[in-house]
């Protein structure tokens, strides 16, 4: 008589993960909950609320520098990933990775070197202008990253016909590249907004009231809470319109994508002037945002001697230490949520995973408040609340990767792997975390650089007399005493690298598509 064969392996302890979503859901979004609620309980109605004196001009400047950076970002994106995606010319495939490199440079550190190098020139560095230049400089490239990808994969049929009609690169951009690319720079301008208005050490160096300035200043300083949730409340509702926006840009780019029918991609060659604009165009903004910085190094490195060594690394393992443990978290978090989105049917449960990630779009300095209002009744540690506002804010990192990566592993090998007898952590561990290790690793490099380079949330939440490498060199600036803060920024550049780096495998892949 033939063996019975095994009853399949039950299906996961869907209780189990779905209390994990519900408790990792419910502390990323608390402190955007308990703000709305101190927003409304007793005496501190939303009639109640106000912006104090500054608080318009807080907002019209932030509302003018969304306005201004977002259109300079998308015309230096969109021009720097149209002409890397489809156009050749000598030295194409490295600038394109150079548009990488500023995202390694800190606003604040760029807007403190840029003070600097003014200062031995005799020009003051301050206002409206130099701040636009420097998050222009921080933000393109995301409008960068999504415009290029669009201009590789999407129209090939159509690009093919503008060159049978004899219709040149600049035609074919105006005409069919560019109305099918603008939902993907859209959504490009809407990410580099919430840099925008998460921004603080820039904006405060350079002299430019914002919101996330304006929110400590009436929290910390001047004790006025109900001043500080009112701006905390306009800046949410201006982040909410631009992650609504980016969804819903993105969902339409990807109708556009019709991909290139497995077609080699014929790219035009540019000669003459053309080719020398080109290369200066894609050479200029990261050379302005790594060189400077560079250069500014090479200028103060006599000023070393002044700085105690085992401060910097005290800096250097509070730093780390922190990173470190942010980034076990998010990315442990990252993956139970992943999981779940792949293994649960719920509807309520996948959304409120969904719903977790949006932490990244919370200014830092609108998490902080919410933190302390929610850790003060409490009695919460600062560096429990400063951990908790880590992961709550770089969840969405670590998550996207893996969501990604889950995505292209077909349903079938979990089922084949239950068939064998192997119960839901089996699966997980035998096949899912092999084929995850490169997205663990590369979420869990880019939350520990991103960790070590967040200045609002670190800012607001560490306890006293503990400060970072973003806090020290933020501080240096505003002291005036930056060549002290050589040493701490060029570490902070040299972590921002390496994670510039490792998003590189990404444009490779558009390169061979």
């Amino acid at each position: 008589m033939a063996p019975t064969a095994a009853p399949p392996a039950p299906l996961p302890q869907r209780s189990l993960l779905g209390s994990g979503v519900v408790l990792l859901g419910g502390l990323a979004l608390s402190p955007v909950v308990g703000l709305g609620l101190f927003a409304l309980q007793g005496t501190n109605s939303l009639e109640s609320l106000r912006l104090g004196s500054e608080g318009p001009l807080q907002v019209g400047n932030t509302l003018a520098l969304l306005t201004v950076v977002g259109l300079l970002a998308a015309l230096l994106g969109t021009g720097t990933g149209w002409l890397t995606a489809r156009c050749h010319f000598p030295g194409r495939r490295w600038l394109r990775i150079a548009q990488l490199l500023p995202l390694a440079t800190p606003s604040y550190l760029l807007a403190a070197t840029l003070i600097d190098l003014g200062s031995r020139l005799g020009w003051r560095v301050h206002g409206f202008l130099p701040t636009t230049v420097v998050l222009v400089l921080s933000t393109y490239s995301y409008v960068f990253l999504l415009s290029t990808e669009s201009f590789s994969v999407s129209g090939q049929r159509q690009m093919e016909a503008c060159r049978s009609l004899g219709v040149g690169p600049w035609g074919s951009f105006r005409r069919v590249a560019l109305p099918m690319a603008l939902p993907a720079i859209g959504a490009g301008m809407a990410l580099g907004g919430m840099e925008v208005v998460n921004e603080l050490g820039a904006v405060e160096l350079l002299g430019v009231p914002t919101l996330s300035g304006g929110i400590l200043m009436r929290w910390q300083q001047e004790g006025d809470p109900q001043a500080a949730v009112a701006l905390a409340l306009v800046a949410l509702l201006i982040v909410a319109l631009l992650v609504g926006a980016e969804r819903s840009l993105r969902r339409r780019s990807r109708c556009w994508n019709l991909g290139n029918d497995g077609q080699a991609d014929q790219a035009w060659q540019l000669r003459g002037p053309r080719r020398w604009l080109s290369q200066l165009l894609c050479l200029l903004p990261p050379l302005l945002s790594l060189g400077l910085p560079l250069l500014w190094s090479a200028l103060s490195w006599d000023q070393l001697q002044a700085e105690n060594p085992l401060d910097l690394l005290s800096l250097s393992g509070r730093s780390f230490g922190l990173a470190l443990l942010a980034a076990g978290i998010t990315v442990a978090a990252g993956l139970v949520l992943a999981i779940a989105k792949r293994w649960l049917p719920n509807l309520l449960l996948q959304r409120l995973s969904f719903v977790a990630g949006f932490g990244y779009a919370v200014p830092g300095t609108v998490l902080a408040l919410a933190l302390m209002l929610i850790g003060g009744p409490l009695a919460l540690a600062p560096l429990l609340l400063l951990v908790w506002g880590y992961g709550d804010r770089f969840l969405a990192v670590a998550k996207g990767g893996l969501d990604a990566a889950l995505e292209r592993i077909p349903p079938s090998v979990d089922e084949a792997a239950t068939s064998l007898g192997q119960s839901w952590i089996g699966v997980l561990q035998r096949v899912h975390l092999p084929l995850l290790r490169g997205p663990l690793l590369v979420g869990g490099l880019l939350v520990f650089v991103d960790t070590v380079k967040e200045l609002p949330l670190t800012f607001a939440l560490r306890p006293f007399d503990f400060d970072t490498l973003a806090v020290r060199v933020y501080q240096y600036a505003s002291d005036e005493r930056l060549g002290a803060a050589l040493l701490p920024a060029l570490l902070i550049l040299g972590l921002g690298l390496i994670a510039a780096m490792a998003l590189v495998p990404n444009l490779e892949r558009l390169e061979r598509r």
